[in-house]
């Protein structure tokens, strides 16, 4: 015989494994639009060295200039490429 105690816990468990499940996943979004960005700006910066060897200017790729160029886009890439003079 099933009662009602048995169904709300069973209930109440089910709520609780949803809730964690998205505390974990939503952290994990973040990181990995974080990695990607990240990715897409050192490729960006990347693109711009090789072009800009053309006209003698280089960009330093670090982790901390490709972070700002994936997560500003390309404001972030004019960002770091302003105090080397070009723009």
């Amino acid at each position: 015989m099933i009662t009602w105690e048995l169904v709300v816990s069973f209930a109440l468990g089910l709520v609780l494994l949803y809730l964690i499940g998205w505390l974990l996943l939503v952290p994990m979004r973040f990181l990995w639009r974080l990695l990607a960005g990240s990715l897409l700006g050192g490729l960006a910066l990347w693109l711009v060295n090789h072009f800009g060897r053309l006209a003698g200017f280089s960009v330093p790729l670090n982790p901390f200039t490709a972070l700002v160029t994936g997560l500003l886009g390309l404001p972030g890439l004019a960002l770091v490429i302003a105090p080397n003079g070009l723009l």
